[in-house]
């Protein structure tokens, strides 16, 4: 679950195995086709993007396809647009599809598969691997907003918030106003489910991560036949408000940041002698940015992307020593580290175009909730941030929802999943952005859940490489061997 324009608006084991009880999809889901190809036309893939911004080439067993939608549910047989899909076809004998959502909300699927496929290269053996681009994401009718969205994102403190917000909503009606209405989670589980019978396959096996778990609940409670083995990794609870949202966030990070200013100073840190001073060497830097951005060849670390940039490499420890370099660089006066930890978060590409991250985030967000926060309740929100985590404050902004040209519902806020197999739910004990507290409220709503704690750092427990992690879930999704509710693995 990322961060909205740096306001919270929106990765020793018991592993008491039990097998699942019968008729909980005790094994993998079955095709419909003896080829498990159901209607999709598969061929090579063409423009995916690499880590780097760049264009990537797929390697030999990836493919590409497309599969029609409806636009609007309420009218199934009008107008359709087209969802993107990746397949990463099974190394071994292949027993079905394992269907990914990587989070957001707002991620590219297809790019992001292409990139971690090697991650997973455990279920790969059985399963063909499979993503999409969600609706209103990149190449599924994805969601822009003119050049508003660079301009949100560059503009010095010293800018009027509220104005380009809402110049920001605007231009994303003007430029999206055909797909606005029909985004959110909701319609996204809808075409999941289209998409597991497209694929061939009776029930839909599943792993979403941070929104993904969202994405998979809501799946769950409209279609708990259809439940499959289904995993939600970082798990995210629906029901918060903006306010709880911004808030136990603002804990999440700033415990994280403690944890590695702690693991900094261990191995001889440049930005500080004890962990109290290396928090106010990057609190300080970032604060200095609203007065003097830094320069970084012909653009400027603004204070905005600055807060990115800190908090990109605190959703990882592996990556908590480019946080320490990259800060200490920039303090030094160059930037260039900080300025590409932001453009990753923010999608800009390597030839200065943006994906439709922020602007597919900022539509899904608004579409699933009827929460309208304007700048007074805003204000009040940020003045609590600050006192948690400085570095999340969010000065004279308001959320894009206050000005948002589309009404929200609160229908993705629902999970009820009585009736679906079993569903395994991670939650990590260190997890910034999807703290611990939401895996066991998002397994409580599920009513068919399994908690699995990871007592690590990062966000999301899976892609961290712990060997006690994967082994239970690889279990899970290979052998139908269901954890005991309650596994715990350290980190």
């Amino acid at each position: 679950m990322t961060l909205l324009l740096g306001a919270a608006v929106l990765t020793a084991c018991g592993t008491g195995g039990t097998s699942a009880p019968a008729g909980d999809s005790t094994k993998p889901a079955a095709t419909s086709t003896g080829t498990g190809t159901g209607t999709v036309a598969w061929g090579a893939c063409t423009d995916l993007i690499g880590p780097d911004g760049k264009p990537a080439t797929p390697a030999a067993n990836v493919e590409c396809g497309k599969l029609p939608v409806p636009l609007d549910y309420a009218k199934p047989d009008g107008e359709k647009i087209d969802l993107a899909l990746i397949r990463i076809k099974a190394t071994g004998d292949r027993t079905g599809s394992l269907v990914f959502n990587f989070g957001g909300p707002g991620a590219s699927g297809v790019d992001t598969l292409a990139m971690a496929a090697t991650a997973f290269a455990g279920p790969g053996k059985s399963y063909d691997l499979v993503s999409f681009d969600p609706r209103g994401v990149d190449r599924s009718s994805g969601v822009t907003c003119g050049d508003e969205t660079e301009d949100l994102l560059t503009s010095n403190a010293d800018a009027d918030q509220d104005a380009l917000v809402k110049e920001y909503a605007a231009a994303c009606a003007k430029d999206s106003g055909k797909i606005l209405p029909h985004v959110g989670t909701v319609n996204a589980a809808k075409d999941l489910d289209l998409l597991r019978g497209a694929l061939g396959d009776e029930q839909l096996n599943y792993f979403g991560f941070s929104y993904g778990t969202h994405l998979g609940a809501v799946y769950a409670t409209h279609f708990p036949k259809k439940v499959g083995r289904f995993v939600l990794d970082g798990a995210f609870d629906p029901t918060v408000t903006f306010e709880e949202r911004a808030v136990i966030q603002a804990s999440g990070f700033g415990q994280a940041f403690a944890a590695f200013a702690k693991d900094c100073v261990a191995k001889s840190c440049e930005l500080g002698a004890d962990p109290a001073a290396v928090k106010r060497t990057v609190e300080d830097f970032v604060e200095g940015l609203k007065t003097k951005p830094l320069k970084v060849g012909d653009r400027e670390l603004t204070n905005g992307l600055g807060q990115l940039a800190i908090i990109t490499p605190l959703y990882s420890q592996q990556t908590w020593p480019v946080l320490e370099q990259a800060t200490a660089a920039a303090i030094k006066g160059n930037g260039t580290i900080l300025l590409a930890l932001a453009d990753s978060y923010t999608g800009r590409r390597a030839d200065g175009t943006y994906s439709t991250m922020m602007a597919s985030l900022a539509a899904i967000n608004c579409a699933d909730n009827t929460e309208r926060p304007n700048a007074a309740e805003t204000a009040r929100v940020n003045e609590k941030v600050k006192k948690i985590f400085p570095i999340l404050s969010f000065d004279g902004a308001t959320g894009a929802c206050a000005y948002w040209q589309v009404f929200g519902d609160d229908a993705a806020k629902r999970i009820d999943a009585t009736g679906s197999a079993p569903i395994v739910v991670i939650g990590g004990k260190g997890d910034p952005a999807t703290p611990y507290q939401w895996a066991g409220k998002l397994m409580d709503q599920l009513k068919t859940g399994v908690l699995v704690t990871y007592e690590g750092e990062g966000h999301g427990a899976y892609l961290t490489g712990n060997g006690c992690v994967m082994k239970t879930v690889n279990a899970y999704l290979l052998d139908g061997k269901l954890p005991s509710n309650g596994t715990t693995c350290a980190a």
